[in-house]
């Protein structure tokens, strides 16, 4: 697919190297330049744009004509929402993506078109729920029509998965850990990997 992802914060790095990993095409806008140059280097295989996505010419310059997807994973609600209608109605795009940071405005997204808005603390309510082991998730991206999501987890001192390894965890039915972010190391987990405060775990939740 031909995917193009707005915003060069952790979400759309970390969401950026996975996908294209699965062989996508992938563009990444970020309107901070020194940002936008060092996701160039750390990206090589990944068209990083230094642009604003709220304009019209930097998602032309992403060829977003031609994509599948647009995701709006920026930390502005406002900018996210500005995305998704300009891939909607000038670029014709069939689907949509927006992180949403303030649950008060998930509705809006809903009202004006966004085909999944990405709300994170309906994750957690879900967890908790759940009674799942793992807090503080972040949803990078819904999959499968919204079926799955891929999640993001930052443990924190107090999380109750601090210190347990990944044999004592008790997740959701139809959820699992693939990758442990620590510092500038990657792991991938096995039965015996303890998890450590600070950690950014990244997961797929169904």
């Amino acid at each position: 697919m031909n995917i193009i992802i707005v915003g060069g914060g952790k979400v759309g790095f970390h969401l950026s190297r996975m996908l294209v990993k699965d062989e996508h095409s992938i563009a990444l806008i970020e309107k901070n330049k020194p940002i936008s140059q060092e996701l160039a280097q750390d990206l090589p295989s990944i068209l990083v744009i230094h642009g604003d996505g709220c304009e019209s010419r930097t998602l032309k310059d992403a060829q977003a004509e031609n994509a599948d997807v647009i995701v709006a994973a920026t930390g502005s609600d406002e900018d996210n929402l500005v995305v998704c209608q300009l891939a909607k109605e000038i670029f014709k795009v069939k689907r949509t993506i927006a992180r949403v940071n303030d649950p008060k405005n998930e509705h809006i997204f809903n009202e004006l078109g966004v085909d999944v808005p990405v709300n994170s603390t309906s994750i957690i309510a879900r967890i908790i729920e759940e009674e799942a082991s793992l807090d503080d998730f972040v949803d990078l991206m819904t999959l499968k029509k919204g079926k799955f999501a891929i999640v993001r987890v930052d443990l924190e001192e107090t999380s109750p998965a601090t210190g347990k390894s990944m044999d004592e965890l008790v997740l959701p039915e139809n959820s699992c850990i693939v990758t442990i972010l620590r510092q500038e190391e990657v792991i991938v987990p096995k039965q015996d990997t303890v998890l450590q405060s600070g950690d950014d775990v990244i997961a797929i939740a169904g």
